[in-house]
């Protein structure tokens, strides 16, 4: 299960650039060939497609990393210091879902469409990118809760 972590991780770190570099080439794709506001959608899809693998990759890692912590890891492991370090020094290290780079790709993203369109059209993307940024902003949410609550449910289950 360690090595799932480990690989999950590296997998999180390789996606990223890989999700902005296919999101530049197809807004650079759709721009050329598709001249009206539009045409943002389809690179903000694979923005938040991207995103949400990010986020389901990191729920995952650190569901397995609490299950470890509970049932595999009483004698005060790495699960155990890893806790209680995000514990008492929270938001010390880097962003683990990339939030704010995905937030600025959105906004970037909405450039074109700001830029030229017609009013009506405009107002619905911008509503459209809103709902991404909301999206980032929930997820990012749930996930600094999901470690203790994740926590507090394997404790339960092991109680049972």
């Amino acid at each position: 299960m360690r090595d799932t972590i480990r690989q999950r991780g590296t997998a999180r770190m390789v996606l990223v650039p890989v999700v902005f570099i296919g999101w530049a080439a197809i807004a650079v794709a759709t721009a050329a060939v598709i001249t009206v506001a539009l045409s943002t959608i389809v690179p903000l899809l694979v923005l938040a497609a991207g995103f949400e693998t990010i986020f389901a990759l990191h729920m995952n890692v650190e569901r397995i990393g609490r299950y470890l912590q509970v049932f595999h890891d009483s004698d005060g492991g790495w699960e155990q210091v890893a806790m209680a370090f995000g514990k008492r020094f929270p938001a010390s290290g880097p962003d683990p879902l990339f939030a704010q780079l995905f937030v600025f790709g959105v906004s970037i993203n909405f450039l074109p469409a700001a830029l030229g369109g017609e009013v009506l059209e405009v107002a619905i993307i911008a509503a459209i990118h809103l709902g991404v940024v909301y999206r980032i902003r929930m997820a990012k949410s749930v996930a600094a809760k999901g470690r203790a609550e994740d926590l507090q449910r394997f404790e339960q289950l092991r109680a049972e």
